[in-house]
C-alpha cells in the first residue's frame, strides 16, 4: 500500500487515539471511573492501530501491546498484579531497545558518556530515596524495572529528539507511580500526571521511531534496520548502503 493509500487510514486512526485520550482525561480529571476504567486498555490498541496504518514494524506494535496488558493489570488491585503490569511494561522497553539498536546513531563518545552517567545517576538516585517507602515485595522488581526503564529512556536519545523525549516522559510517569507507592506527596489527580505524561511518552516515542525510519522506494516504505546486500550480477559490483552504522553495546 502506497503513501496515498495510506493517508486516509492514517488519519482516522490517529483520530480514534486522540478522541480515546481526550476522553480517558476527562474522566479521570471528572472523577468519572466508569469511563476511565472502560477507555485505558483500549489507549495502546488505538495508538497501535495508528502505528500499524504508518508501516510500523512489528516490536513497535509489540511494545504498545505490551503497554496494553500493563495499563489494564495495574487497574487491578492487587500486588501480583501489579507486578505482572510491570513485567508487561519491562517487555514493551525491551522491544523498543531493539528498534533503538536498529535506527540509532552514535552521538560521540563524551555525549554518549555524559548521557549514560546522567540517566545512572538518576536511576541510583530516585532508587535509593524510594528504597524505605516501598513495600519489601515491591524494592528489588522496582529497582529492576527502573532500571531496564533508564535504559530505554537513555536508549532513546539515540534515535531522536522526539523519541529522546518520550523516553523521559516515561521516566517521569513512572516516577510518579512508584512515588505514590512509596507514600510521597502527591499532585492534584496524580492520576492524571501519569496519563497526560504516559499518553505523551508513548505517542513521541512511537511518532519518533516511525520518522527516524528511512523511507525507500516509489512507495515510501520504511526501511527497519540494516539493508541487507541484494544480489550481484556476474561481472558487476554492486554497493549497498546502510541505514545506520552498528549501535554501540549498551508502566
Amino acid at each position: 500500500m502506497n503513501h496515498r493509500q495510506r493517508a486516509p487510514a492514517v488519519r482516522a486512526t490517529g483520530a480514534l487515539f486522540a478522541a480515546l485520550g481526550a476522553a480517558h482525561l476527562i474522566a479521570l480529571a471528572a472523577h468519572l471511573d466508569g469511563v476511565h476504567h472502560l477507555t485505558k486498555p483500549a489507549l495502546m490498541p488505538a495508538l497501535a492501530l495508528h502505528a500499524a496504518a504508518r508501516g510500523a514494524p512489528r516490536p513497535l506494535l509489540a511494545a504498545l501491546l505490551f503497554g496494553c496488558g500493563g495499563d489494564t493489570l495495574l487497574q487491578l488491585d492487587d500486588q501480583a498484579a501489579f507486578l505482572a503490569g510491570m513485567g508487561s511494561f519491562a517487555a514493551g522497553h525491551l522491544c523498543y531497545l531493539v528498534l533503538f539498536a536498529r535506527l540509532g546513531t552514535a552521538n560521540g563518545r563524551s555525549r554518549t558518556y555524559g548521557l549514560t552517567t546522567a540517566y545512572g545517576t538518576a536511576w541510583l538516585g530516585t532508587v535509593a530515596l524510594l528504597w524505605p517507602g516501598l513495600e519489601s515485595g515491591l524494592r528489588l522488581p522496582v529497582a529492576g524495572y527502573a532500571l531496564l526503564l533508564t535504559a530505554m529512556a537513555l536508549g532513546a536519545t539515540r534515535v531522536g529528539v522526539r523519541t529522546a523525549v518520550g523516553g523521559l516522559l516515561f521516566l517521569l510517569s513512572d516516577t510518579l507511580i512508584a512515588s505514590g507507592l512509596a507514600d510521597w506527596p502527591q499532585p492534584p489527580v496524580p492520576q492524571l500526571c501519569i496519563m497526560v505524561t504516559y499518553l505523551a511518552a508513548q505517542y513521541l516515542l512511537t511518532d519518533g521511531l516511525l520518522r527516524a525510519a528511512p523511507e525507500t522506494g516509489s512507495d515510501r516504505t520504511r526501511t527497519w534496520g540494516r539493508a541487507r546486500p541484494a544480489a550481484r550480477p556476474h561481472g558487476s559490483v554492486t554497493h549497498v548502503a546502510e541505514v545506520s552504522p552498528p549501535p554501540p553495546s549498551g508502566r
